[in-house]
């Protein structure tokens, strides 16, 4: 790095205030300056690795951003990197070729049969025991959201009687007692204060002096404690402790003594507990799984299906929408062919997110952002210069097309397609519900950017932040916040003081955001240090305690498990949020779970990531 460019920059951590107001109390709205984390540009000698750990501050003041020098920007032939990504695995012609089934009047008539079949069943009288276990699989065969009212007052009702909770303490029923608790926090439902977690534990700790591994119902309650432990939330480590003791008890016994399905359950759990799931892969597994039980509801796993197929047409007319607009665009075939080509892969990552078909307006706009982040994010770590960086990160900030001037030909393109997709979200958005969510759009994007700089002025550097001090950074440059950002904005439900009342960026929204850097930075990190990128959190502990990767690798693995409690935590107190927003919260670190759990799913997408698309988009469930 030269001496005339060096940087001296101060990390701060974001505050995290009750409130923060989008806009002011006055007739006239004003949008106020995003606490964000400030870049100080001096220009003084080299940057030591000591200056880069100053003490942080809470308090954050964003500086723009002054290019010092412009000359390498217009220079003909700078040194570039290449990643050498692979091509997309999707062609726009097969996509287009997709059959569209299930769309028909007839299916929508027998679905609307079928679930009236099921409201009959909810509102029929069952015992405890089957009321728990058929909500339990309405939401396992990805059907809740069509019953949502239903499910949310049988719980309400369940954990608010006395008698309910007197006879499941009585009898010990660890089953039962394991599974309303994870029901009733799976479901929000705030008024179980009679449902304790002390009573859940004591209930565990009897039936730990009696455990029988050859009693199915004894190993079904392990099972539902183990699935209940990872809604921990913090301080609650007595139900940690029970979690782990049901994960022993459940991984040593005799397989041989339980039922083939409950063995295929079992195993199931323990590789990926529930609560960590992406939610539309776990449903076509548990459907599968539920066709194979003696005693299933015909009408439950017909209605599944048959929901399943019809929601999956829509995703693939959706998608064909999608890609003739990237064809259209025509970006990483020109200027921008260095970037990563994976439309199909982001709408899987839409799918997660948001995968009931009311949330296509989020699942179109989310797969458009995430299209432009990939293209960003390819920029920064991999092809742009410093000197070009500098000034592509204050036109973002400008969000002015004549700040674009001095920028190479790919990076005006970049920003061309970025503003006109923005405007285009902004602007359907606000003729519908008359309000302005651009100045948020541009917030986010420039939050992103600036972020991003930190890492590529470490790059160049050749610095190796702490822990902390990459994490601090770290959790803005995975673009959680932009995907979240976007989610809220666009929210069916978003009213105008709920637009009002939006933070930047509160503490829930944090953990969300780490979570899902975590999870990237164990599938990724190899592949992107091979390439030429800044260290990633493995990288910055093994620096920083002298510890091998394993180890490194093993304790971010416990630190992902304290920010889900956090987050968790978090989730049980922000009521008040949209609710599709608050879902997302949950659904974003569980999506990067399912892309990373067995390496780059989204750099090299022709292995799990491709099958888990066949099944979710491409494949119907045959009936």
């Amino acid at each position: 790095m030269n001496c005339n460019m060096a940087v001296q920059l101060h990390l701060f951590l974001l505050p995290f205030s009750k409130k923060q107001p989008l806009m002011s109390s006055s007739s006239s709205p004003s949008f106020p300056v995003l606490q964000r984390i400030m870049i100080n540009f001096h220009p003084i000698r080299c940057l030591s690795t000591t200056t880069a750990t100053s003490s942080p501050t809470r308090r954050i003041n964003f500086h723009h951003i002054h290019c010092l020098s412009t000359a390498s920007a217009t220079s003909s032939s700078p040194a570039r990197r290449t990643a050498n990504y692979k091509p997309t695995i999707w062609d726009d012609s097969y996509i287009q070729s997709l059959p569209i089934d299930f769309m028909e009047e007839k299916y929508k008539y027998r679905r609307e049969k079928l679930m009236e079949e099921v409201r009959f069943l909810i509102n029929q009288q069952h015992s405890l025991t089957e009321q728990l276990e058929l909500v339990d699989t309405l939401c396992q065969l990805g059907l809740g959201y069509h019953f949502d009212a239903e499910i949310k007052k049988m719980l309400r009702s369940i954990s608010s009687s006395m008698k309910n909770i007197n006879n499941l303490k009585k009898n010990n029923n660890l089953h039962d007692f394991a599974l309303l608790f994870r029901l009733v926090r799976e479901h929000d439902i705030h008024n179980a204060s009679i449902l304790r977690l002390d009573d859940l534990i004591s209930c565990f700790k009897k039936v730990e002096q009696s455990f029988n591994l050859n009693n199915q119902l004894y190993v079904k309650g392990m099972l539902n404690l183990y699935e209940a432990s990872f809604l921990a939330t913090e301080g609650e480590d007595e139900l940690d402790e029970a979690g782990k003791f049901a994960m022993n008890h459940l991984k040593y016994h005799d397989r041989f003594l339980l039922s083939p399905q409950l063995v295929e359950q079992i195993e199931h759990a323990l590789e990926l507990p529930l609560h960590w799931r992406m939610s539309r892969l776990q449903t076509r597994w548990f459907i599968n799984a539920y066709e194979k039980k003696k005693n299933f509801n015909p009408t439950l796993l017909e209605l599944a299906k048959l929901d399943f197929n019809m929601v999956q047409s829509i995703y693939k007319t959706e998608l064909q929408e999608l890609s003739r607009w990237w064809r259209n665009l025509n970006v990483v075939h020109g200027e921008l062919n260095f970037a990563r080509d994976r439309l199909v892969e982001n709408y899987l990552w839409a799918i997660g997110f948001t995968f009931q078909p009311q949330l296509w307006r989020s699942r179109k706009a989310i797969t458009k952002v995430i299209s432009l982040i990939t293209i960003i994010d390819d920029i920064y770590d991999i092809y742009g210069t410093l000197d070009e960086l500098k000034l592509f990160t204050n036109a973002i900030e400008e969000w002015n097309i004549a700040a674009m001037q001095q920028l190479p030909d790919y990076m005006k393109k970049c920003l061309t397609t970025l503003f006109n997709a923005m405007n285009d979200i902004a602007s359907s958005f606000s003729k519908e519900k008359e309000l302005d969510i651009l100045p948020c759009l541009k917030r986010m994007w420039a939050d992103l950017c600036k972020a991003h700089f930190i890492e590529a002025m470490w790059y160049h550097n050749g610095y190796t932040p702490t822990l902390d001090e990459y994490l601090d950074n770290a959790w803005v440059t995975i673009s959680g916040i932009c995907i979240l950002t976007t989610t809220y904005c666009l929210s069916d439900d978003l009213t105008f003081e709920a637009f009002k009342s939006l933070e930047f960026y509160p503490p829930i929204v944090h953990y969300s955001c780490i979570l899902f850097r975590l999870y990237d930075d164990l599938g990724t990190c190899i592949a992107e240090i091979q390439r030429g990128d800044v260290p990633k959190s493995i990288q910055c502990y093994m620096r920083e305690k002298n510890v091998s990767e394993t180890t490194a690798r093993d304790d971010i693995r416990c630190l992902i498990r304290i920010y889900w409690k956090k987050l968790n935590k978090e989730h049980t107190i922000s009521s008040t949020y949209v609710e599709s927003f608050r879902k997302v919260l949950l659904d974003m670190p569980r999506t990067a779970q399912c892309f990373y759990q067995y390496g780059d799913g989204y750099g090299e997408p022709d292995r799990e990531t491709r099958e888990q698309i066949i099944c979710i988009i491409i494949k119907p469930i045959s009936f």
